[in-house]
């Protein structure tokens, strides 16, 4: 009853869009036409806050890692060339990806401004904290991962800033207008909706299973759109008491704070699609993901944003990745492990310019720099793990987030939601579907480094 209603919603928001659909990759052949009957699941792994560079910049023989000599970026104190950490724990709020930081390290291309992106706005910040980077020795699990299984050494951020921005481009190919990571600022859509959209309307399931406490989205939804939006309205008048007592507003982020609601998820949402992450671990085990699945790690502990111990988010994807792979449903699955963006650490390869997805600009509310969405953020590890992945392979094809946008769409022939996607790489260069699968039995991967 709730999924039909669900469709019903669907439907309305589709015929009273705004923007005139992309077509879909085959015009020839219906909407929600099965495309590749090889896939039955697609899950999506996205961390958070880590460059290619900072994790895989000392992997040689297999991808862009870091040139040789070692390069290095000014600061005031004088050049700072990358090292590696002592510990796989972080600082907290350093270093930064904030759109302002994100753009003064870029530099127009010269990828020089990251001890200085902390010097400007990181009071009292070490700015020699972005040039560090962990090894295979450290990460022991992903480094096992990314020499086993297709590794994606030019899949970049969708744009130069934070986590938000980056992750709604994931579900709809576009930031609408957002810059930034304040909750505040979530209560808005994008005119062509988002992928999860799609998916309702053509019965095609889908779950994103999280890992934080969630009873208290469920009383929100039930105020509706509006409600939200007169919620957080409200919140802005509490926003600075919040801030001085700022544990509870940790709190009340990270209860809000999963990727299907980085454009507000509706109370039908919720109940028909958000499940807790023990749930995803069940059904990978006796077969029965949903045909799209989101696995969100706890923001405050094991996503690997500053100050977290990396060790934390290694096992916890290790525990996803070797669930999907000794699963039922192995045999038809595709798993995407990415980040959103690279969390303020440093990158040598200068983002490309990017198709802009719409016509909406950048609202810089909190900060400066450019307001669109014409160039790529920084490069992020990525993997691409399926007993149909080739082996001892590397993709050097530019592309960011909508490449998953740009798979599903593939799957089953849905059009695109903006220009970004609609010119999306859709990953299947990593994937062999001419011969029998080379992973169709799992390999053993190494066992993460434990966290403390």
């Amino acid at each position: 009853m709730l999924h039909a209603l669900e469709r019903v919603f669907a439907r309305l928001f589709f015929l009273r869009r705004k923007s005139k659909p992309y077509p879909p990759p085959d015009p020839a052949r219906p909407v929600g036409a099965e495309g590749l009957p090889e896939i039955k699941h697609i899950v999506v792994l996205m961390m958070e806050n880590h460059s290619y560079d900072n994790y895989f910049g000392t992997v040689r023989g297999r991808g862009e890692g870091f040139p040789d000599p070692p390069p290095a970026n000014p600061s005031t104190n004088g050049p700072v060339v990358v090292h590696h950490f002592e510990t796989t724990g972080q600082q907290l709020a350093n270093p930064t990806q904030s759109w302002t930081a994100s753009h003064i390290q870029w530099d127009d291309g010269r990828n020089d401004g990251f001890p200085r992106s902390v010097e400007q706005t990181v009071p009292k910040g070490d700015p020699a904290v972005p040039m560090g980077y962990w090894t295979g020795a450290d990460l022991p699990f992903y480094d096992g991962l990314a020499r086993t299984f297709p590794l994606a050494d030019h899949w970049y951020g969708s744009c130069l800033g934070p986590t938000f921005p980056n992750r709604r481009f994931l579900i709809a190919g576009t930031a609408n207008g957002l810059a930034d990571d304040d909750l505040l600022h979530l209560a808005d859509y994008p005119d062509n909706g988002t992928i999860l959209d799609l998916l309702v309307q053509h019965r095609i399931s889908w779950i994103d299973y999280r890992s934080a406490p969630g009873a208290g989205i469920v009383v929100k939804r039930l105020l509706g759109v509006p409600g939200l939006r007169a919620f957080r309205s409200i919140g802005s008048l509490v926003k600075d008491f919040l801030r001085k007592i700022g544990r509870l507003r940790q709190d009340v982020q990270q209860n809000l704070q999963f990727t299907a609601n980085l454009y507000p998820a509706g109370l039908l949402r919720v109940l028909c699609h958000v499940k807790p992450v023990d749930q995803f671990f069940r059904d990978a085990r006796d077969g029965t993901l949903p045909s799209v699945c989101i696995v969100d790690p706890d923001y405050d502990r094991t996503s690997e944003e500053n100050p977290q111990d990396i060790r934390a988010g290694e096992a916890f994807a290790a525990r996803v990745i070797n669930a999907a792979m000794a699963g039922k449903g192995w045999p038809g699955t595709v798993l995407i492990w990415c980040y959103d963006e690279h969390g303020g650490y440093y990158d040598h390869v200068s983002p490309p310019p990017a198709v802009e997805p719409d016509g909406v600009r950048a609202n810089l509310t909190h900060d400066t720099g450019p307001d669109t969405y014409a160039r790529y953020g920084f490069r992020v590890p990525a993997v691409i793990v399926s007993p149909y992945a080739r082996p001892d392979y590397v993709s050097t094809r530019t592309r960011d987030h909508t490449s998953v946008l740009k798979l599903i769409e593939t799957k089953w022939n849905l059009p695109s939601l903006t220009r970004r996607d609609y010119q999306a790489d859709d990953l299947l260069d990593c994937l062999d579907f001419t011969q029998p699968p080379a992973f169709l039995v799992p390999p053993v991967l190494p066992e993460p480094a434990a966290a403390s």
